[in-house]
């Protein structure tokens, strides 16, 4: 288990427990493949998340993962980028807790991160969303050598200001960004924004590929 010693005082894995008395909790409605919670204790409101397979993988099973040692459990690796990410003042929610439960040669994990309120996915805010936010918050994500392994329009998230969040680094990883890796990020996104909104989502994500152009421009010139 790893836990922010700032905000939780008795760890225990109760953290992890969508039954839990310790914690006031209520299912999300939408995602997280039914394994997902919004929870509050004395660390404030956060989310808890159960790993879960997708894919033709769920069919072997729903949970359960290879165990390759520790630090390479899905929970920890998420746990350790969010803290890069935070610490650099990235806008991505912020670690509280995270744990890894083995069974031989397999593991089931699961990870609490602090809950963002007053948000929405840029899937359901087009006509709102602000081309030149998102495209900074993910240039920011690629100056600080993260690459993000599902990048679509779930995944960021747009609060009352405008301010656009990223979300779910699962599988997440730090790399040397070249502009192909770059590029191929942003595509991936295209191709959601198109699924959610056809021509308008195309559309959408021609300004906001202008607008991170123009960021790697300028930035180039500094």
């Amino acid at each position: 288990m790893r836990y922010d010693a700032n905000r939780i005082s008795a760890p225990g894995m109760y953290l992890f427990d969508p039954v839990s008395p310790q914690l006031q909790v209520a299912a999300v409605s939408h995602g997280g493949r039914r394994a997902a919670w919004f929870v509050k204790g004395e660390f404030g409101d956060g989310v808890l998340r159960h790993y879960r397979r997708g894919g033709l993988m769920a069919r072997l099973s729903s949970d359960r993962y290879i165990w390759t040692g520790p630090a390479r459990t899905r929970s920890f690796a998420e746990f350790d980028l969010l803290h890069f990410m935070h610490d650099r003042g990235l806008p991505v929610p912020r670690p509280i807790a995270a744990a890894y439960w083995r069974h031989g040669f397999t593991y089931r994990a699961a990870i609490v991160v602090e809950r963002i309120f007053d948000v929405q996915p840029l899937a359901n805010m087009l006509d709102a969303g602000n081309h030149e936010k998102v495209a900074n918050a993910i240039y920011a994500m690629h100056e600080a050598g993260v690459w993000h392994s599902d990048l679509n329009a779930y995944n960021i998230l747009l609060d009352k200001e405008g301010k656009a969040w990223l979300i779910d680094f699962d599988k997440c990883k730090r790399l040397t960004l070249s502009l192909e890796r770059r590029s191929a990020n942003l595509l991936r996104l295209r191709r959601s924004l198109v699924k959610v909104a056809g021509t308008a989502g195309l559309s959408w994500w021609g300004e906001l590929n202008h607008a991170y152009a123009l960021l790697t421009r300028v930035k180039g010139l500094l």
